[in-house]
């Protein structure tokens, strides 16, 4: 639901009657300190939760509530926009607006449902999945066999034990990219990532996001009522005028960015970018998380903007790509003021990440052949990225280099690239999902190289080549 203000806040909404307000614009000013967008949603947000605002409940209007505030009314209506997205107000035109239903509408099919759609089609090749290949990953049996041997002893847990094993803590913190007060583990980057937006995120904030992004961070921030405002990307990762725009316009309170081989666009971190960045937030108070999920697998250094704003940088690094998905383990390193409510929080649900699992992982980090294995992974990788982009060129079609797993591809169409290559057999993620705005600037394509293979990449190639030019036979549709 979006709320429209030339329709449903003018000068004719003004003399409506004021009908079943629950509070005065007075009653509603009192106690909101935060005269922001994202503090006046988040007050409503609080009211509504409490009863205070009872559903059905007319709101005073945007000018009454500015005039009250003393803000402008296009302040009001930026709140209204970010309330009435998630449902907790309804606008009803010259009628007014109105508090919605308690249960606070959440979108029926995520990006990221999108992007991985059900399927019973059998493909060829799937390009669409954005996973490490199975067979490049070190050998779990190894490490299992390894801890099942120790004393039994090491592996007894209960409630009160550590929830950071210290001989992993130990093995993570030398080649941290910044001082960390406090590290934590969960059960994946999402799950880090989800936990630290819902501590830290209020209904109605401005996130700054990247554009392309990863699918399911707009996924959470929808589920949360805070808006995404998408700061775009060069071949050094976030453009510092757009992240200066985006704060200055927006007021972030929190920044999500993926520091190498960003996902789509096999992006990394540059320094002098790193500094341009920290430069533009220096005199915030954002809070920074940045996913570092291809750790092991990505080619680039690692860059972070924790080294230089440590007390605002939380830094997540995952296992999965390197070491397997199923081992569900990200460590989380950052000041103790942003990670310690997150921890105490879970210990009312999951507790903690498996210290079994944890053990495992240190056997692999520790294990000699697990390393030179996750080495032998990262090398393959980058050679069929560069042999994919190489094979590409050879068509005429030019593909900006990545880290990674994953290629960017431009096509003229999306729909028409995806329905060309599903004819050949070949499997690819649409972009759609990737870009923040309902309506690309360009169509793209995301393919994993993973599964790419030397013997298929003459035919691959070709079929590539053929859907970046292919054409749509109708016309158009852009996603809702």
């Amino acid at each position: 639901m979006t709320i429209e203000p030339a329709a449903t806040e003018n000068a004719e909404q003004d003399r409506v009657p004021p009908g079943p307000a629950v509070m005065s614009p007075a009653e509603f000013a009192a106690d909101l300190d935060d005269r922001t967008p994202a503090g006046i949603a988040a007050a409503v947000s609080r009211r509504i939760r409490s009863g205070a605002l009872a559903p059905g409940s007319r709101l005073p209007t945007v000018r009454e509530v500015a005039r009250e505030l003393r803000v402008s009314p296009a302040t009001v209506n930026q709140a209204w926009r970010a309330l009435a997205a998630t449902g907790a107000i309804v606008a009803r035109g010259r009628a007014g607006t109105f508090v919605g239903e308690l249960q606070i509408r959440r979108p029926a099919a995520g990006r990221y449902q999108r992007l991985h759609p059900p399927s019973d089609s059998a493909f060829r090749i799937d390009l669409s999945r954005g996973t490490p290949d199975p067979d490049l990953l070190p050998d779990l049996a190894t490490a299992l066999r390894a801890i099942t041997a120790a004393d039994p002893g090491d592996l007894a847990a209960d409630y009160l034990g550590d929830a950071v094993l210290p001989e992993l803590a130990a093995l993570v913190r030398p080649d941290w990219p910044a001082r960390a007060e406090r590290l934590a583990v969960f059960d994946g980057a999402l799950d880090a990532i989800d936990r630290l937006l819902t501590l830290h995120v209020r209904l109605g904030d401005a996130v700054a996001v990247e554009d392309p992004c990863f699918p399911p961070f707009l996924d959470l921030l929808a589920r949360l009522g805070a808006r995404p405002v998408p700061v775009h990307l060069d071949e050094s990762g976030l453009i510092p005028a757009e992240l200066s725009r985006a704060v200055s316009d927006f007021g972030v309170s929190a920044l999500i960015l993926q520091p190498r081989a960003q996902n789509p666009t096999g992006v990394s971190l540059t320094a002098r970018r790193v500094r341009e960045l920290t430069d533009v937030l220096r005199e915030t108070d954002t809070l920074i998380i940045e996913d570092d999920h291809s750790a092991g697998i990505a080619s680039a250094p690692l860059r972070s903007l924790g080294a230089r704003l440590p007390r605002r940088t939380v830094h997540v690094r995952s296992y999965s790509k390197s070491h397997g998905a199923d081992l569900r383990l990200a460590v989380a390193g950052g000041p103790t003021d942003l990670l310690d409510p997150v921890i105490e929080r879970r210990m009312l649900g999951a507790g903690w990440t498996s210290r079994l699992l944890q053990r495992v992982l240190i056997t692999m980090l520790d294990d000699p052949s697990a390393a030179d294995t996750v080495t032998a992974a990262r090398t393959e990788y980058r050679r069929r990225s560069t042999e994919l982009r190489r094979a590409l060129a050879a068509h005429g079609i030019a593909v900006p280099r990545a880290d990674g797993i994953n290629l960017w591809l431009p096509v003229a169409d999306e729909n028409a690239a995806m329905i060309s290559l599903a004819a050949a057999g070949i499997k690819a993620a649409p972009g759609g999902p990737f870009e923040v705005a309902d309506t690309p600037r360009s169509d793209h394509l995301r393919l994993t190289v993973s599964p790419v293979t030397d013997a298929e990449l003459p035919w691959l190639s070709t079929e590539l080549a053929a859907a970046t030019t292919a054409a749509p036979t109708y016309r158009r549709i852009r996603r809702a």
